[in-house]
């Protein structure tokens, strides 16, 4: 038996902002604190539900550790500008629940209205009749629901955790399946090493459908490899059939038969450049001869996936900070993530130098010093705070203390606006990155639009 974390769906994730308090409470009432993972609660609930997962739209199902968000947003932007209808399911969400189930519409793709969700959590509810259920598992089930009703060319489908024993697994025959780069995390649920993390992850191959792969450690590409090979999952892997990279400002894809010159992605990191890349090689697949340069482009330069290394525009925040700072917002939250934040924050003051200043925000379940460490040399100050309403978050204190044993100047406050004033007490203006946990980047997100 073992504790649910907050991605693959804990009561944490509380969709009272869009459901009835008395619907919420019947929901939560079955989601279990100590659960086995499995696939059996789910099965059984698709099931009496006339089993919606084999009446979906395509499906692209996208499994990793990290890069998986950023992935979907450049496929479905890129699938958006060929003019197809899109749904998306992901998770968790930053700022409402209805941003884990996206429809595509007349209008374009837009989350969930409150209604539809309701009575599709309601029927699921019904059919599950009282018996135990994770809320990501019976969130799935609604989604599927949703789906399966609503026309669409293409459903993006995002797994919450793992991937074999995931309730998106559910879907039997997906059109292509991705796994974007995969690094050590959920050790508590997913296993201690690489290799049986990847295991996981590789529980999405499915006989005969293809799989494009981002770039692994060696280790890695070998699980999925043999995975592949005992299915007979045709694999094409980033930096053996295909690659990316960034030349005289521009972004190249190429493979042994072609060569794609196109802009630069919007999202920014120079990990975003290989996130677009197995975007692209799965767009390739999807589309064939119909995927165009102009779609390429447009996909690139238009995606967007909020607290992914976001510059904030102006807004509440911002109050709080000195004139002309900076606040960037990213939710990575593992040593991977970390890295790649560290490398983009060293390109932003190879071009621009100002000072750095990080607000630090982290769930216990997570490495907090794997994290962190990649900052060295980069960041003046840290101030480390709670993230509100999140009981597994790190209180502020031992988090600055396992930053200042890394050797950091870090101090613990009581909030976000807190650390932004004393961020600002030296007058100049700073570039600030809020980061840790996708459960802060959503409470800044609120915080910023007030």
């Amino acid at each position: 038996m073992t504790t649910l974390p907050d991605s693959a769906g804990s009561a944490s994730l509380d969709p009272s902002e869009v459901m009835s308090s008395t619907l919420l409470e019947r929901l939560k009432s079955l989601h279990p604190q100590s659960i086995d993972l499995s696939l059996g609660r789910i099965e059984a609930l698709l099931s009496r539900l006339g089993n919606p997962q084999d009446k979906l739209p395509p499906v692209v199902h996208i499994a990793g550790t990290n890069g998986k968000g950023s992935t979907l947003a450049f496929v479905r932007a890129i699938a958006e500008a060929l003019g197809k209808g899109v749904h998306v399911y992901t998770s968790p969400h930053l700022v409402d629940f209805h941003e884990r189930i996206v429809l595509a519409g007349p209008h374009g793709a837009a989350p969930i209205s409150e209604d539809l969700l309701v009575d599709c959590l309601e029927r699921t509810e019904a059919a599950n009749a009282g018996a135990l259920i994770t809320l990501f598992e019976i969130t799935t089930a609604a989604g599927f629901l949703a789906f399966a009703e609503a026309p669409a060319d293409l459903l993006l489908l995002e797994t919450g955790l793992g991937g074999r024993l995931d309730a998106t697994n559910m879907v039997k025959k997906p059109a292509l399946t991705i796994i974007t780069p995969i690094s050590i995390d959920h050790v508590s649920f997913l296993g201690e090493t690489l290799t049986e993390i990847a295991g996981e992850k590789a529980g999405i191959l499915k006989p005969g459908v293809p799989c494009i792969v981002g770039r692994q450690e060696a280790d890695a590409l070998a699980v999925i490899e043999a995975r592949a090979a005992e299915v007979g999952a045709p694999l094409h892997v980033a930096g053996r059939d295909f690659d990316t990279y960034e030349q005289q400002g521009r972004l190249l894809f190429q493979t042994t038969s072609r060569l794609l010159d196109l802009p630069l992605p919007r999202l920014a990191g120079r990990h975003q450049i290989g996130n677009a890349g197995v975007a692209i090689a799965a767009a390739s697949v999807i589309f064939g001869d119909a995927l165009t340069q102009g779609a390429l482009e447009g996909g690139v330069t238009s995606a967007r996936w909020p607290a992914r290394l976001e510059r904030l525009s102006v807004g509440a925040l911002h109050a709080y900070a000195s004139e002309g700072t900076e606040i960037w917002l990213d939710g990575g939250h593992n040593e991977a993530g970390g890295q790649a934040v560290a490398n983009t924050l060293a390109e932003l003051d190879e071009r621009v130098p100002r000072p750095v200043h990080v607000v630090w925000g982290m769930m216990e379940t997570k490495d907090a010093t794997r994290f962190i460490a990649p900052f060295k040399g980069l960041v003046e100050h840290i101030y480390t705070v709670p993230i509100p309403g999140e009981p597994n978050a790190f209180d502020p204190a031992p988090l600055a203390d396992a930053a200042r044993s890394e050797g950091f100047d870090a101090v613990p406050v009581s909030s976000v606006h807190e650390a932004l004033l004393r961020s600002a007490s030296g007058g100049e203006a700073a570039r600030v990155l809020i980061c840790g946990s996708l459960y802060l980047a959503g409470h800044v997100l609120k915080l910023h639009t007030v």
